[in-house]
């Protein structure tokens, strides 16, 4: 997966918004403004880090060598992906886990703001 597709399949998803908050090549994608995923532009190979439970995480990590604790995340709640080392189809279940987690923890107020979009 290449960054064009990872960025239209984040982007794709309800409630996304992307942006730049902490410098002009990291992207940020924020389901209902909580961050789910991100990535730095200028890493190659391509590595983004995404939200993940943090069983599934260390599972993950064992089973993967493209998959490691969250470089500049909380290393319980965050991985880094290496998306030249893992499947298309592995990738894209990784971005929903992250997305959904996130909004799991959404105020009511805000899931139903999600809901109506």
């Amino acid at each position: 997966m290449n960054v064009e597709e990872y960025r239209e399949y984040c982007i794709s998803k309800k409630g996304v918004t992307e942006s730049f908050p902490f410098d002009e090549t990291t992207l940020v994608f924020k389901v209902m403004g909580k961050m789910f995923a991100l990535c730095g532009l200028e890493h190659v190979p391509l590595r983004v880090n995404l939200k993940c439970d943090p069983e599934r995480a260390i599972e993950l990590r064992e089973q993967h060598e493209g998959i490691i604790e969250g470089w500049h995340m909380s290393k319980k709640h965050w991985n880094t992906v290496y998306l030249n080392q893992i499947s298309k189809e592995l990738t894209l279940d990784l971005i929903d886990h992250s997305y959904d987690l996130v909004v799991s923890k959404l105020t009511k107020k805000l899931k139903a703001e999600l809901e109506a979009l």
